[in-house]
């Protein structure tokens, strides 16, 4: 009898039965027997998957079948989910409509500063490098379509923020705070390496570097927390002299004329409202109502309502009389 070594090969056969279609997958091979050609079925493989009988098809005509993890070698690859994480969250908040009604290039660098700001916090030139392709530290530069990026140009998208921070800050106001509603206030300061700033001085450091030059700057924000406004004072300004301009701004720009503003004991004092914030209006503040506390309370602690609370604009509530 003659060796059966043929070729082996996939053969398939299709029928209907009452409406419906069969296939048959069968192995086979194929061999001459007395001049005759003849098929030997070595298994059927009806019941596997039709692409998994597939391939079985292809390998058997010769066809070389590489995996797609060896077809491939990954040569770089860039973190996303947290910039698609934080980048959604920017966008969802509504920030880039806010910062320019219309996409610009600038908005862009600035939108992707405050992201980095929030990844990885570092400086400009740091900055810069982490958002071109060659040395890029996340998808943060090929997701924004920025381009080639160096730090000039992010200094640049800066200067090109502070001249739009009215009207940001007047948006802001408008989406998050309201006549009557609770606004708290704190200051910080922040220390510089160099000694060019026009606003650097020496003062209090809260950051414990002692003989650098600081500026300090004053946040407002809603009830939430969320900030509205900010503005910038020179570093050796004392904390309650910044309250002036920011219930100015309240008043003068934002067009609130009545307001509660929170603040810690050191910032709003019994002086400041005599001797800066009735310069706005004689009756502006005509009583001053302080809840004293047992303990020291700590700047914007509103959730346990540990605060110094003064009624700042329009309280024109007479104060309390003497009998006679």
């Amino acid at each position: 009898m003659p060796s059966r070594t043929g070729p082996v090969h996939v053969a398939t056969t299709t029928r209907q039965y009452k409406g419906k279609v069969y296939n048959t997958h069968l192995l086979r091979r194929t061999y001459r027997e007395e001049g005759k050609v003849k098929h030997e079925t070595l298994g059927n493989l009806s019941h596997l998957p039709e692409h998994t009988v597939e391939l079985i098809r292809r390998s058997l005509k010769g066809e070389v079948l590489v995996g797609a993890e060896d077809s491939f070698e990954i040569v770089r690859s860039l973190p996303h989910g947290h910039v698609a994480a934080v980048l959604g969250t920017v966008r969802r908040l509504g920030l880039p409509s806010v910062l320019s009604a219309k996409r610009a290039r600038e908005r862009d660098l600035v939108i992707a500063m405050i992201v980095a700001r929030v990844l990885e916090p570092c400086s400009k030139l740091a900055t810069s490098r982490g958002l071109i392709e060659e040395t890029a530290s996340s998808s943060l530069g090929s997701t924004l379509e920025l381009g080639h990026v160096d730090e000039e140009e992010l200094y640049g998208a800066m200067d090109w923020l502070l001249s739009r921070q009215g009207r940001i800050e007047n948006a802001l106001a408008e989406q998050h705070l309201s006549e009557g509603s609770l606004v708290l206030y704190d200051v910080s300061s922040a220390y510089l390496e160099g000694r060019h700033c026009p606003l650097g001085r020496l003062g209090y450091s809260r950051d414990g570097k002692k003989g650098k030059l600081q500026i300090e700057f004053g946040l407002l924000c809603n009830a939430e927390g969320c900030p509205v406004a900010v503005e910038v004072f020179e570093g050796n300004t004392a904390d309650p002299k910044t309250l002036a301009p920011a219930v100015e701004k309240l008043r003068e720009r934002f067009g609130f004329k009545r307001v509660v503003l929170v603040g810690d004991r050191g910032l709003i004092t019994s002086a400041r409202i005599r001797e800066d914030l009735q310069r706005f209006e004689p009756s502006l503040v005509p009583h001053l109502a302080v809840e004293k506390r047992t303990r020291q309370p700590a700047p914007f602690d509103v959730g346990s309502q540990v605060v110094e609370r003064a009624q700042m604009i329009g309280d024109q509530a007479d104060p309390p009389t003497r009998p006679a």
